[in-house]
């Protein structure tokens, strides 16, 4: 029965984002708001809308593990495995905007957290500026939506802006999706975290480990479905631009909010700053060489994502099961292998900059 309503609350997580993303987005276009707005904004915050709920609701009910690492582990997983398996079905494009504005923000909002986080606990006052970070964000990307170019926008337009049925168009309709997705978002969000904290307790792991797999997994799959579908229709902006959007918003939005609501803040576990933390930090930083280089996402790269993720993985088993080769491991992953992987995609991104500079007239 619990992993019945593990699943179920996974279910009613994908279709609560889904409802709310397609009444939010008609609604957006109701008043008229761009479409590329609309992308960058509503829909990387309605597919960021399950680790919201879950982040929450684990707050509201002292379960500060499943909180942060469900905020941590969901950043991963985007990176490397949304990113990841985008890129192996296609070539990912990267607009300049992600590699100029974006992908630094994401950068600088991964180390602030990380800063935050070394008093042992995310507080009030960190919840209110990082909640400032997300409103300020929002208004650039409305600001910066009216500038981007008539074919990204026409991109955005395809994919959100296309397709409304004449019942799809009526407001009562569009409100009633929002409600409804609302009403999934948190009947789900309840269950999969009540789940969660039971499995992690009869398996003896802790609720950290608990949140940075299953649960980030499982919210991040909205993420998944969308960029997956973006890049099988060749709209490759999008597949880029929601994992980068939905990443910001997890980590100023959902981390913020959780904070502000949560009695006495969230309370960040000491693993979480020795690895989990830094992994997320430095993942967010691997994109800007990649991104950087050529404006695109190669598959070898994308394989690259997800051979990391599997390495991570691999961690998170042995740190769950106390093996003895744990601190080895760890000490290999931070000291050698990651800042090795980034030691050589600076490298490579400096060739590309220089190679693009001297065939120039």
């Amino acid at each position: 029965m619990v992993i019945l309503f593990l699943l179920l609350g996974l279910i009613l997580l994908v279709l609560g984002a889904e409802l709310l993303v397609r009444g939010a987005s008609r609604l957006a276009l109701r008043f008229g708001i761009s479409p590329l707005v609309i992308g960058l904004t509503v829909v990387a915050f309605g597919t960021s809308a399950p680790e919201l709920a879950v982040s929450v609701q684990s707050g509201l009910a002292g379960q500060s593990g499943i909180a942060i690492g469900n905020i941590v582990g969901s950043n991963i997983f985007n990176i490397l495995v949304v990113l990841g398996v985008s890129a192996l079905i296609t070539p990912l494009v990267v607009s300049q905007q992600l590699v100029r504005i974006d992908v630094p923000l994401m950068i600088g909002a991964s180390m602030l957290l990380w800063i935050m986080a070394f008093d042992g606990r995310i507080g009030l006052i960190d919840g209110l500026l990082l909640t400032g970070g997300i409103v300020a964000y929002t208004v650039f990307a409305i600001q910066q939506g009216r500038k981007e170019s008539p074919m990204v926008q026409a991109e955005y337009t395809q994919a959100f802006g296309e397709g409304d049925t004449p019942r799809l168009g009526r407001l009562p309709i569009q409100i009633a999706l929002i409600v409804s997705g609302l009403i999934l978002l948190v009947l789900g969000a309840q269950w999969l975290v009540d789940s969660a904290v039971v499995i992690a307790r009869a398996l003896g792991v802790s609720e950290v480990i608990i949140g940075l797999t299953i649960v980030a997994a499982g919210t991040s799959l909205p993420e998944l479905a969308t960029s997956v579908v973006a890049a099988m229709r060749g709209e490759r902006d999008i597949a880029v631009g929601n994992v980068i959007g939905s990443c910001l918003f997890n980590l100023l939005s959902i981390a913020g909010i959780a904070a502000l609501v949560t009695p006495g803040g969230i309370e960040v576990a000491a693993s979480l700053l020795r690895f989990d933390i830094p992994v997320m930090a430095v993942v967010a930083l691997a994109c800007l060489p990649i991104f950087a280089a050529g404006h695109r996402v190669a598959r070898w790269e994308g394989a690259l994502f997800l051979t990391y993720y599997l390495a991570y993985v691999l961690y998170l088993i042995l740190a769950a099961t106390q093996h003895a080769v744990l601190p080895v491991y760890s000490a290999a992953m931070l000291g050698f292998v990651l800042p090795l992987t980034v030691i050589t995609l600076t490298v490579m991104l400096v060739r590309y900059r220089v190679m693009t500079s001297a065939v120039k007239p």
